[in-house]
C-alpha cells in the first residue's frame, strides 16, 4: 500500500483545522448519514471555544487506493513545540495562507521549521471565496517569503492549489470560476508531489518518538514514524535514551489512526504513523528498535522556554470557597502530569514553600494550561509572566521576538509612539489604502502587558501576532510594568452602588455592584501611576430627615471585562491573580493595605538609596 505522510503548517486561523474537515469529507471517510461536527480535530474545549488548534492531531484517510497521514499542526508560535517535532514524522506539507491576509509572522515560523527539516512544501491559497482579496500579491508574497528563508531551489518552484474550505470547493487554477465541489485537487496533489516516506520494511526496526500522548490506563504513549522494519504488540523492544543508556520494555498496546479515531493494532510497518504504549518514562527522541539491532536515530531539536510564572496555592480570604482541587500536591501531580505530554513545558518546586515555577513557550502556552485546570476544579494563584534570562560568558541574554500588526491608518501614530518606549526596532512599514501593516524585532519584555494596552489604542481595529525570534544581549531598559496604577480594596464585604459610584470618578472599575471583595483586591484602574486604597462595600447612611432632592437612580459606566490573558497581561509583579473554577480576580501579594503601604515606602527608599 502506497503511503503519504503530511503535516497542514499555517499561521492561527487561516483554515488549517476546516481544510482537514474537508479532506476526509472528500475522501469518503464519513458514512453519508453520518454526523460530523464541524473542526473535527479540535477535539479540545478551549480549542472549539478560541477556534484555535493547541496539540498536533494525527488523521489518516485513503484516497486512490493510498493512505495519506495527516497531521493538523497548531498555527500558535506558543506551541512551536509540536511544529517542529512533527516535521520529523512527514515527508512533505500542505502550506496554507489566506488569499486575504497573505503570509504573516507564525507562517514564517511554522514555513522555517519546514525548510529546516528540508520538508517539501505544497502551497494552498485558502479562502478564495472572499472579497477584496489579491491571489498575484499573495502569490509574490509567498514566493519572498521562501526565498528570504533560503529554501532551496527545488522548492522554489512550488505547486499551488487554490481552495475554500468554508465551502468545500477548490481547483489548481486561481479564477475562482474553476472551483469544483470536494477536495480532490488537494489530494491528488498530495499523491503526485509528496514523495512516498523513506522507509524499509526489509532493515531492523528504527522508530523515533515525535510526540508524547498520555492516558489513565497505560500512561504515557509515545507517537512516531516507523523509520524502518515492522513493530508488533507483544514484541520486546529496547528503546536508546537521549542521554546514551537503553532500557528494554514490552510492547502493550499499538495504535493506528483511522480518519479520527485512534485504533488499536497488531502491527505498524515502514512508513507507518502509529503511537506506542508500553514504557512509562519514554521521551521525546527517544529511538525504539529490536535487542539486537540498537540504533539511535539523529536528536530532535527542541526549543527553550522563554517565558516562566510563578504558581502557587490559593492564599486569598475566598480560598477554598469554590474549588475542590486546593493542596500542593494535587497541583503538584497536575503540573507534572501535563510535562508528561507537553515536552515544551518545565515545573520546578520552589524549595521550602507551596509554589513551582513552570516554564513555557509564552503567555498563551501558559494560560491555556491555567484555563484547563480552573475547569478541572482547582484554586491556584499565579504570578505575572517574566522572561528567562541566559546568561553566556558573563553576559546578560534575553529573548527577541518578530511583531508584526496591522492597523487602521489612523493609529499608526499612536501605535508607533507606544513602541517607540518599548526598545521596538521598526524593519518594514507597508502602507495600504485603508491599513497599515508595519514589521518590529521586539524584546520579550516589552510586550508582556502590551496586547491589552494596543487593544485600548487600536479601539479594537488592531492585530497583533509575534514569534520568538532569537536571544539577544540585554537591554537595560524598565519594560513590562503597567504605567497606570490599580485601585485596590480596603474593606471586605460586597461592592454597592453608593460606593462604586464614587470610586469610579477616580478610574475604570473592574468589578460591578454585588462584587463580593476582600481586602488588598484590584477592583479597577486608576488615573494616574500610582496605587489608591478605596472602599467599594459603603452603604449609604441612613437618616430620618427628608431630602429636598430626592435620591435619583444611580447609573454606573459598565465595567471593563478582563479575560484571563488579560489579567495576566495587566499584573505588576507585586500583584498575583488569583484562578478558581467560576472566577479569576486580580489582587496584591501583601493584602493588608498598612502592610503593603509601608513595604512600597520601604522599597522607594531603597531606589533612591541605590540611586
Amino acid at each position: 500500500m502506497e503511503i503519504r505522510n503530511i503535516a497542514i503548517i499555517a499561521h492561527v486561523d487561516h483554515g488549517k483545522t476546516t481544510l482537514v474537515d474537508q479532506l476526509l469529507k472528500s475522501s469518503g471517510a464519513f458514512r453519508e448519514n453520518e454526523e460530523v461536527a464541524t473542526r473535527v480535530m479540535d477535539s479540545n474545549d478551549i480549542e472549539r471555544e478560541r477556534g484555535i488548534t493547541i496539540l498536533a492531531k494525527t488523521t489518516s484517510l485513503m484516497f486512490n487506493g493510498t493512505k495519506i497521514n495527516i497531521l493538523d499542526t497548531p498555527g500558535h508560535a506558543d506551541f512551536g513545540g509540536e511544529v517542529e517535532r512533527i516535521m520529523n514524522m512527514v515527508d512533505g506539507c500542505l502550506l496554507l495562507v489566506d488569499a486575504f491576509e497573505g503570509t504573516m509572522p507564525q507562517t514564517r515560523f511554522v514555513l522555517k521549521k519546514a525548510l529546516e527539516a528540508h520538508i517539501k512544501p505544497i502551497v494552498v491559497i485558502n479562502k478564495i471565496d472572499r472579497a477584496n482579496i489579491d491571489i498575484a500579491k499573495t502569490m509574490d508574497e509567498v514566493l519572498t517569503l521562501f526565498i528570504e528563508l533560503g529554501a532551496p531551489d527545488e522548492f522554489l518552484d512550488f505547486k499551488v492549489v487554490f481552495t475554500s474550505a468554508l465551502q468545500g470547493t477548490s481547483s489548481k487554477d486561481p479564477d475562482v470560476s474553476t472551483q469544483k465541489t470536494g477536495m480532490d485537487a488537494v489530494l491528488q496533489m498530495i499523491i503526485d508531489e509528496i514523495p512516498a516516506p523513506k522507509a524499509d520494511v526489509n532493515k531492523p526496526l528504527q522508530l523515533q518518538v515525535s510526540l508524547l500522548d498520555y492516558n489513565d490506563f497505560v500512561g504515557r504513549i509515545g507517537v512516531g514514524t516507523v523509520k524502518n522494519g515492522k513493530i508488533h504488540v507483544n514484541d520486546t523492544v529496547t528503546v536508546a535514551r537521549l542521554d546514551g543508556t537503553t532500557k528494554s520494555f514490552k510492547v502493550m498496546k499499538l495504535f493506528g489512526y483511522q480518519a479520527t479515531r485512534r485504533v488499536e493494532i497488531e502491527e505498524a510497518v515502514a512508513g507507518e504513523i502509529c503511537a506506542v504504549a508500553g514504557l512509562p518514562d519514554i521521551n521525546v527522541g527517544e529511538t525504539i528498535c529490536y535487542p539486537d539491532h540498537v540504533e539511535a536515530l539523529p536528536k530532535i531539536h527542541l526549543d527553550e522556554p522563554t517565558l516562566q510564572m510563578t504558581f502557587g496555592t490559593n492564599t486569598s480570604p475566598f480560598a477554598g470557597r469554590e474549588g475542590k482541587l486546593l493542596t500542593a500536591r494535587k497541583i503538584e501531580e497536575r503540573l507534572f502530569r501535563e510535562t508528561q505530554k507537553d515536552v515544551a513545558l518545565k515545573v520546578q518546586r520552589v524549595p521550602n514553600s507551596e509554589t513551582w515555577t513552570v516554564s513555557g513557550r509564552g503567555e498563551l502556552h501558559l494560560g491555556i494550561l491555567i484555563e484547563n485546570m480552573r475547569r478541572e476544579g482547582f484554586e491556584l494563584e499565579v504570578s505575572k509572566p517574566k522572561v528567562i534570562i541566559k546568561e553566556i560568558d558573563g553576559v546578560k541574554y534575553e529573548p527577541y521576538e518578530d511583531l508584526e500588526i496591522d492597523v487602521p491608518n489612523d493609529f499608526v501614530g499612536d501605535i508607533m509612539t507606544s513602541l517607540g518606549d518599548k526598545d521596538a526596532e521598526m524593519i518594514n512599514m507597508d502602507v495600504k489604502e485603508a491599513t497599515t501593516k508595519l514589521s518590529y524585532v521586539i524584546p520579550s519584555r516589552g510586550l508582556l502587558g502590551y496586547i491589552t494596552n494596543f487593544m485600548t489604542l487600536t479601539k479594537g481595529y488592531g492585530i497583533i501576532s509575534h514569534v520568538f525570534k532569537e536571544y539577544r544581549p540585554m537591554v537595560a531598559l524598565s519594560l513590562g510594568e503597567r504605567p497606570l496604577g490599580v485601585l485596590v480594596a480596603t474593606e471586605a464585604g460586597t461592592a454597592t452602588p453608593y460606593a462604586i459610584e464614587h470610586v469610579e470618578e477616580r478610574g475604570t472599575m473592574f468589578i460591578e455592584p454585588g462584587t463580593e471583595v476582600y481586602e488588598g483586591m484590584i477592583i479597577g484602574e486608576n488615573r494616574y501611576d500610582i496605587d489608591l486604597a478605596v472602599n467599594c462595600v459603603l452603604k449609604k447612611a441612613l437618616t430620618n430627615m427628608r431630602s429636598a432632592n430626592k435620591d435619583t437612580t444611580v447609573v454606573l459606566k459598565s465595567p471593563r471585562k478582563m479575560s484571563l490573558e488579560a489579567c495576566l497581561d495587566y499584573i505588576n509583579s507585586d500583584e498575583l491573580v488569583e484562578i478558581t473554577p467560576s472566577t479569576y480576580r486580580m489582587r496584591k501579594k501583601i493584602l493588608n493595605t498598612v502592610d503593603r503601604k509601608k513595604y512600597d515606602a520601604h522599597q522607594r527608599a531603597l531606589e533612591k538609596g541605590e540611586e
